[in-house]
């Protein structure tokens, strides 16, 4: 049996190799900041946008984007906010904050499934 952190490995890689399909630039993954980290950190057209990956075996304890409750909402804006400033991005550049969501093998990009 897989442990949580080599299974969401495997579901975050998974998710990249989806947002690459999709067209979308990877600019960092496992952005540590403190008090937490992002999962993924993408281009998607003008739009930086912070992921956080969830996955889910089946729904006994809900859909995979439920897991993203607001206090880890916050914690991924506080990081994102880190992120920018850090890596000196003008204060006007669009963000989107989503979720990929991975239930089995499907998996959804939820686009701005959350903002500040």
């Amino acid at each position: 049996m897989q442990n949580k952190r080599s299974l969401g490995n495997e579901k975050e890689e998974l998710a990249v190799s989806y947002l690459k399909e999709q067209k979308a630039v990877i600019l960092a993954q496992n952005f540590y900041f403190r008090g937490g980290e992002i999962d993924l950190i993408v281009k998607d057209g003008e739009y930086v946008c912070f992921i956080e990956v969830k996955y889910r075996k089946n729904t006994r304890f809900g859909a995979p984007e439920e897991a993203v409750t607001l206090s880890k909402q916050k914690k991924i804006i506080q990081g994102a906010r880190y992120y920018l400033y850090k890596n000196k991005y003008p204060t006007d550049i669009p963000c989107r904050f989503d979720v990929i969501s991975v239930y089995g093998e499907e998996i959804t990009w939820i686009k701005d499934a959350f903002s500040l």
